[in-house]
């Protein structure tokens, strides 16, 4: 579906349909599959062939299929943990060093600091570990979710060793003196300290999973619930992983080697991802994944973990099996964005904000320019891709061409504010994995972390305009 004129308002309202039904109904794939269908139909094609080839124009690219794949690796290698039963080995060693509540909240919350690197192995990764840890102490799975989201996105954005990082020095480029990516990379580290919402998304999550702030709104019944009834999921809800991966079999008399199955997997894993990082200054997480599920299949296959052949790829495909919800959500996420962005919902939103833009407000405004696009469109790197090339102009200009600190707090506006709908929009994909990573209903891992990303978003805009009006 190629790119055409703005339908002005009219181009939101795929979007807030998707969105109030989600919050009215609770099931995000019959709130996504309405939104595109209005999509299309908005667009001027009839639902059948419009729905087609908006699956086409939306799936049938590098970008999905990377992520898809990336899902697909991680289904196969917790299958594969699953197997050896190295995760509840671990959890049963971690028992003896987490023996309270809190701790056991804080769990994700930190793993996920330390797996700083990528947004999308994180929640993936971090998830069935903490699972069988958060589960035992009556952890809510909303709270899991929450710490594994705020875990993820929002740290990337604070380490220069990320992709988000990069791929924001890029875009820098060619603005001013940013003659180079690595001028655009000093300028992105200059920015950290000033990206309030990135700062305020990690260290607040901390607070609330570590028990030091009481919880409120939908989290504080959730966890309640958890704590006082012992279901860790609500009644009726849909956890956004697959049944197959509890239903795989051990293999009696077989005693799990961490080390081996485990520790080993995680240290080639976050090897390689580093590694590249350094030597290509781009991390290969998918193939990370890849070189650890040939790794398991080998050791695992020396260590009788598997009777044969076709028992080796049985439980590779319950793995597959157990992300095909999240998939599927994945999916029509990348469905509503792409159709959003041909109804130029984005240029809207950035017309809107553009006639409220003055030189005091200008960090505030962007982001919350940044805050609005990236939850109506679930994605943060293209809001990144919309917002450069329209306030980092403005922002030299007012700095004299040099790179000064109005500079720097603009680009940590940009930052956080795309980070914003990333973070806990129910179109947006890592919301999703980390739905998924939780084995969360998704749609009660967004309505309870909404209220604190909510309210840190409202103290990032505020330090923005009172940044803004000192510089």
């Amino acid at each position: 579906m190629g790119a055409m004129a703005t339908k002005g308002i009219f181009s939101l309202i795929p979007v807030f349909v998707t969105l109030f039904l989600a919050f009215k109904t609770k099931d995000a794939v019959f709130s996504l599959i309405v939104g595109c269908i209005i999509g299309v139909c908005l667009a001027g094609s009839g639902p059948a062939t419009g729905m087609s080839k908006l699956f086409q124009a939306a799936l049938g690219n590098a970008d999905f299929i990377w992520v898809m794949m990336i899902e697909v690796a991680v289904g196969i290698m917790i299958a594969f943990y699953m197997r050896a039963d190295v995760i509840s080995a671990f959890a049963e060693a971690a028992r003896y060093k987490i023996k309270s509540r809190r701790a056991a909240s804080g769990i994700g919350w930190l793993l996920g600091i330390f797996i700083f690197f990528s947004d999308y192995f994180s929640p993936l990764f971090c998830g069935p570990i903490c699972r069988p840890i958060t589960d035992s102490h009556k952890v809510s799975r909303e709270m899991l979710a929450y710490t594994l989201d705020s875990g993820s996105g929002p740290v990337c954005t604070l380490v220069p060793l990320s992709g988000w990082a990069v791929y924001m020095a890029g875009l820098l480029k060619g603005h001013g003196p940013i003659d180079s990516a690595e001028v655009g990379m000093s300028v992105f580290i200059s920015s950290i300290p000033y990206n309030f919402y990135g700062w305020l998304a990690v260290v607040v999550c901390g607070l609330f999973a570590c028990q030091v702030l009481p919880n409120f709104g939908p989290m504080k019944k959730a966890e309640e619930r958890a704590k006082n009834e012992g279901k860790v999921i609500r009644d009726g809800a849909i956890p956004l992983a697959g049944p197959e991966l509890d239903q795989i079999e051990k293999i009696p008399g077989k005693r799990a080697n961490i080390l081996v199955y485990l520790i080993i997997p995680v240290l080639l894993l976050i090897s390689i991802a580093v590694g590249t990082f350094v030597t290509l200054h781009s991390v290969k997480i998918l193939e990370a994944f890849f070189a650890v599920i040939m790794y398991q299949s080998v050791m695992m296959a020396l260590g009788g973990y598997f009777k044969s052949i076709r028992d080796y790829t049985e439980t590779a495909t319950a793995g597959i099996k157990a992300v095909l919800p999240a998939i599927l959500i994945l999916a029509l996420a990348y469905c509503i964005n792409t159709i959003s962005k041909n109804l130029g919902a984005q240029q809207y939103v950035m017309e809107l904000t553009k006639a409220w833009m003055t030189p005091a407000l200008l960090p505030a405004l962007t982001f919350a320019a940044g805050a609005c696009i990236s939850f109506f469109t679930g994605t943060s790197w293209g809001t990144y891709a919309i917002l450069v090339p329209f306030s980092i102009p403005i922002a030299m200009n007012l700095s004299g061409g040099q790179l000064t600190p109005i500079v720097f707090a603009t680009v940590s506006a940009i930052m956080g504010g795309g980070l914003f709908g990333d973070h806990c929009s129910p179109v947006s994909d890592t919301t999703c994995l980390s739905s998924f990573g939780a084995a969360c209903d998704h749609m009660d891992h967004v309505t309870t972390q909404l209220p604190y990303a909510l309210g840190c978003a409202a103290a990032a805009l505020i330090l923005f305009g009172i940044l803004g009006i000192a510089l």
